[in-house]
This record gives C-alpha cells, structure tokens and sequence, in this order.
C-alpha cells in the first residue's frame, strides 16, 4: 500500500511538473500581430509560417485532387480576385505572401488556409458560388485566417495541449484509469474546436471588412452562407465539426452590417458563369 502510494505520488509530481512547464512556454510565446496589433500566443514568427505554408501547399494540393491547369479560366479568375483583394486592402502592407489556389476536387464543398497566406478553393465549392463578390468573400475569409494568425495560434495551443495530455497520463494509474489518456485528448480536442468556432467569426468580419475595402457589396457573405446551408441541406452542425452552423454565421454577419452598414459604389462584380465561358 505504501509502494503503491509512493509510486502515485511521484507520478503527480512529475505531472505537475510536465504541466507547469508546458503552462510556461506557452505563456512566453507571445508576439504582437504585425497588423491587428494584438499580443497572441504563437510559437512560430510570421517568416516561419510563410516557410510553412509554401512547404506545406504542394503535399495539401495533392491530397485534396491536385491543382487545376494555370490556364483554366476558373483558376485564371480566383488568382485575379485574390490578387486584387491583396492589392486594395490593409493585406498588401502585412507580412504574408498571399497565393491562390483552385483544387482540382468537385466534390468536396470547401476552402481553406494554411499558414502565411497559402489560400485554397475547391472547384467544388467554386462552382457553387455565382458572383465574383461570393467568391471574394470565401477567398477573403481565408486571408481573415491568415491575418489573425489562427493556424500558428492553434499550433501553440496544440503544443499546450499535448504537455497536459502528457502530464494527465503520467498522473493516471492505469489499473484504475486506462482511458486517462483519452480522455485528456477529448478535452483538449473540445477546447481546440471551442476556439476554432470563433476563429471562423473573426474570419467572417475580416471577410467583410476585407470584401468592403476592395469594392465588394458584402452583403454576398450572406448569400455564400446560404449557399452552405443549401449544400448541408440545413441539418445542425454537429459539435465537434469546426465550422459553425450557417445560421449562426449569417446572424453574425447581419449583425455586423447593422453597425457598418454597406456605403458607397459597392458592387457584386460579374456573374461567374459568364466569366467562365468567356
């Protein structure tokens, strides 16, 4: 008995530990955004998430159907309305290397960014969308991703995250309590998720802001998140999905127009359809 509890007691020692250290390296990892001005918790600097991304693009192309030909119109067009969001917004004076990517993948609905300014689209998601302001608002969501840091904060997250999974099962006993391990992963994946969610709504602002300051009417988010819900035919998110559900997203977006109600010569922007055939 007394073996046993000595044994227990090492245990938590060392856990406790594993789990201060971890607590102190992710609290020293902070560094101010270069363009919102916001301390974050990042564990890597905006030249090494560039590095990343570019590393990262063509193995994620790959897996997700490879890029569509250079000269494909509909390639030609999400590089013209990236390039031009870039071009006529705060984005051009930030440190990221935006680059634009249509995925050769139909049937998946979805966009994405790795971190430094990596943007993908699937043609999936693409052929969805009807006007060049839809599609500016995806592509701009994305860039919101990058401008906050979302994918360096959630790998300093993630780095935390494992140091107290580590130190919860070095505290277990796994006579009494095998899934100790599991469990922590569960609880650490639920908070990532919890985070995730308001990720996606700061992504939506800078969408809009994004959308705005380049000359799109962006009032189309609204109707890109009605392209969504169309898509998962209204059914409820399900908890441990990332994206929130449309009509949380929309109500979100109303909102902010409400307090920055859309002025001046905004615009949708030609049909995509015409564009693609032209």
């Amino acid at each position: 008995m007394g073996d046993n509890r000595s044994s227990f007691g090492g245990r938590l020692l060392l856990a406790i530990i594993i789990a201060f250290i971890g607590w102190m390296i992710y609290m020293n990892q902070v560094e101010e955004n270069p363009v919102t001005k916001e301390r974050q918790h990042v564990s890597i600097s905006p030249s090494d998430e560039i590095k990343l991304g570019i590393q990262s693009a063509p193995e994620m192309a790959e897996e997700m159907g490879g890029e569509m030909p250079a000269d494909d119109p509909r390639t030609i067009e999400v590089k013209k309305i990236g390039q031009y969001l870039v071009n006529h917004t705060i984005a051009k004076d930030s440190p990221w290397k935006f680059q634009f990517h249509l995925l050769d993948n139909r049937e998946t609905i979805n966009a994405f960014a790795l971190p430094g300014g990596q943007i993908f689209i699937t043609s999936g998601l693409l052929n969805k969308l009807n006007t060049e302001a839809e599609l500016a608002g995806v592509l701009a969501h994305e860039m919101g991703h990058v401008i906050e840091r979302h994918s360096a904060q959630q790998m300093s997250k993630g780095q935390l995250g494992q140091m107290l999974t580590m130190a919860v099962g070095t505290a277990a006993n796994d006579q009494f309590n095998s899934g100790a391990y599991q469990i922590a992963a569960l609880v650490n994946q639920t908070i990532q998720l919890r985070y995730s969610r308001k990720d996606e709504l700061e992504a939506d602002t800078w969408g809009l802001k994004l959308m705005t300051d380049a000359g799109y009417d962006p009032r189309a988010m609204i109707e890109v998140m009605t392209i969504l819900k169309s898509v998962s035919k209204g059914e409820q998110v399900d908890l441990f999905q990332t994206h929130p559900n449309p009509d949380l997203r929309i109500e979100q977006i109303e909102n902010y127009l409400k307090k920055h109600p859309p002025q001046g010569n905004l615009s949708e922007g030609r049909n995509l359809q015409d564009v693609f055939r032209s």
